[in-house]
């Protein structure tokens, strides 16, 4: 009995050994938490204590410019030392799917979170949540129609599709019927391109048609068909702007199906592989060019200095570009775009 009691206690102390060591080894403070590739991926678990955990919830995950968004706020993680996950919904029609990402990031008790807004409404009950647990907000690429955000990283739209519409008014000759393919009108920026496009063209050239504005949700599928509904109805249509990367994408395949090359001006907004081919190919005009390296870096700089108490100003813009066969490639040009 004397042998089988200390082979017992053995046995006990390996089996604590074990427990222990396979307790050690969890998420560690600093580096960045990334979900795989392909997908909307999800979050690590909460934070650890002392460490500085940033959840950033994007609008999609699906597109080249949320990649590159992507890339510019792991570099700031990496170069900050603090914790970083990115995620966002498959598509950019998700509103509901990127709410429970939002709902699950706060859980985790976050030091601070980026968020960028499918829905400017749908999302501020959830952000008083964070406001109420001291949880700074720093928006980005998409702002909310709200103040509980410290700040706001992204693009002046309004600026940049107004920049749009000069370029598609000269390109056209400054007259004629134009149409516009949006990926909605529920987010800031949505909004935004679509009313500071529309408002350059209607106030600075008065002999250029708006016939069309219609709504792809950033799906390129559903706006190649939009884009073809709009030159069926509308055979002397002379340009189309394609107000994101999915809106052009769908623009631009329109035009190539329908036999349109060199017919239909096509203006784009953002950047991404299939807009640089079409450029260099002659079947875009050219787009602006956001900076979605910079907006990344620039949103988990701006929570890292939300959560030291230091001063963040209320709006960063981080700038956009024209590009087009001229510039394209450029030194400027090469450092803002993205395939």
């Amino acid at each position: 009995m004397k042998k089988l009691s200390v082979l017992a206690l053995i046995l006990l102390l390996t089996a604590s050994m074990l427990a222990a060591c396979g307790s050690s080894g969890n998420n560690a403070a600093g580096g960045t938490d990334s979900p795989g590739e392909g997908g909307s991926g999800s979050g690590a678990g909460s934070a650890a204590e002392g460490e500085i955990y940033i959840p950033i919830i994007s609008k999609g995950f699906q597109h080249q410019f949320w990649q590159a968004v992507k890339a510019g706020a792991e570099q700031a993680g990496e170069e900050l030392g603090v914790r970083i996950t990115f995620e966002g919904p498959e598509t950019e029609s998700q509103v509901d799917k990127q709410i429970e990402m939002l709902q699950a990031a706060l859980d985790k008790k976050p030091s601070a979170i980026g968020f960028a807004a499918l829905d400017s409404q749908a999302s501020i009950p959830y952000l008083k949540k964070a406001q109420e647990n001291n949880i700074p907000v720093i928006a980005f690429d998409s702002g909310v129609e709200s103040d509980i955000p410290v700040t706001t990283a992204s693009t002046d739209n309004m600026a940049a599709s107004a920049l749009a519409a000069d370029k598609m008014a000269e390109l056209i000759g400054n007259e004629g019927k134009i149409a516009m393919v949006v990926h909605d009108q529920t987010s800031v920026t949505g909004v935004s391109r679509r009313d500071g496009f529309k408002k350059q063209i209607e106030e600075k050239y008065p002999n250029i048609e708006i016939v069309d504005i219609q709504y792809g949700g950033g799906d390129h599928l559903k706006s190649t068909d939009l884009a073809k509904a709009m030159m069926q109805a509308h055979p002397d249509l002379k340009g189309i702007f394609g107000a994101n990367e999915g809106s052009a994408v769908g623009v631009i395949n329109a035009v190539t199906e329908m036999k349109k090359e060199g017919q239909i001006i096509v203006v784009g907004f953002d950047s991404g592989k299939a807009q640089i081919d079409a450029i260099k190919n002659g079947t875009m005009a050219g787009a602006i060019t956001q900076n979605p390296v910079g907006i990344g870096y620039e949103t988990v700089k701006a929570a890292v200095a939300a959560i030291k108490g230091e001063k963040v100003e209320p709006q960063i813009d981080t700038g956009f570009y024209w590009y087009d066969k001229n510039n394209i490639d450029s030194d400027e040009i090469k450092a803002v775009i993205y395939e």
